[in-house]
């Protein structure tokens, strides 16, 4: 083969080259075949495949889908050490810097988080994500009040941001602030229809605001878009037992402990009377969750 090339020009090929190349098609290989393992779901081939790319070849693509299958695999500190190489690279990419926030959201970095989110911020002020997860990061640290002002950036940088609403009118209820957080609460309402979560926070509005009648038709709005809601159950029953209604209460209650039996069931595991009535009073409590 090798007189071929020299007869005709052709360029003899030498074994480090050879091998170069092979390794560049070996790299090949494991890099696509990890990303079709990962579509497909088989999280753990994928990464064995990414891995193997990476030993062939440092590329910031692999670093990225590697981080993507340990995300899915739920090793999310693996995850991260591959977002900060990306972030290292690429110190202006605010999508990652948005991604190691979600991951710190998961591992329940509140401080990881703020950091990222920061840093996302400065890189791109005008993304209304990046001012949510920076909401979540300061809720988590128990900063009601700045969390409630990044919610309101978000907000303003998309007026339709549902989940934004939604959050502010939860944060705003557990400091008390039912009228405000019913503001939100119609918004979502009048744009989201009645979604599950939109309706469970109009019960709990009502609930802190004193309206058990109003609070048990929203309970039973959940249900009706929801049969399953052992939680709505559970809190209808908590209301209705607190307006006198016990057969009502004990009936809800049953029915949550029917849906969620490893939730609701008593210390015995059994469904007895006192069992009953022990969680008829805890539902009466659960139903104003903010003590309010």
């Amino acid at each position: 083969m090798n007189i071929f090339k020299a007869l005709f020009g052709g360029k003899v090929e030498t074994a480090e080259e050879k091998k170069a190349s092979d390794a560049e098609r070996s790299f090949d290989m494991f890099k696509y075949d990890g990303v079709k393992a990962l579509k497909m779901g088989q999280t753990e081939f994928a990464v064995q495949c990414f891995e193997k790319a990476l030993d062939l070849k440092d590329d910031l693509e692999v670093h990225d889908y590697l981080s993507q299958a340990f995300i899915n695999s739920d090793r999310l500190p693996a995850a991260m050490e591959q977002l900060r190489i990306l972030a290292d690279a690429e110190p202006d990419n605010a999508a990652i810097r948005i991604r190691m926030a979600r991951v710190a959201y998961m591992t329940e970095d509140y401080d990881a988080m703020h950091d990222a989110c920061e840093k996302a911020i400065a890189i791109d002020d005008s993304n209304p994500l990046a001012y949510y997860l920076s909401a979540q990061a300061y809720c988590g640290k128990r900063d009601m009040i700045n969390g409630i002002a990044m919610l309101t950036k978000s907000i303003m940088l998309d007026e339709n941001y549902a989940d934004a609403y939604l959050l502010r009118a939860k944060v705003l209820l557990g400091m008390g602030d039912a009228n405000s957080a019913d503001n939100d609460a119609q918004w979502l309402l009048d744009h989201c229809g009645e979604h599950e979560d939109v309706l469970m926070l109009k019960a709990h509005i009502e609930v802190v605001r004193g309206n058990a009648k109003q609070a048990i038709e929203y309970y039973t709005k959940v249900i009706e878009v929801n049969p399953f809601s052992a939680e709505a159950y559970k809190e209808r029953g908590g209301v209705k037992y607190s307006e006198g209604d016990t057969v009502g209460a004990e009936e809800d209650v049953r029915q949550a402990m029917e849906i969620a039996p490893e939730d609701m069931s008593d210390v015995n595991g059994s469904y007895s009377a006192e069992g009953i009535e022990q969680k008829v009073r805890q539902a009466y409590s659960a139903a104003n969750p903010f003590g309010i």
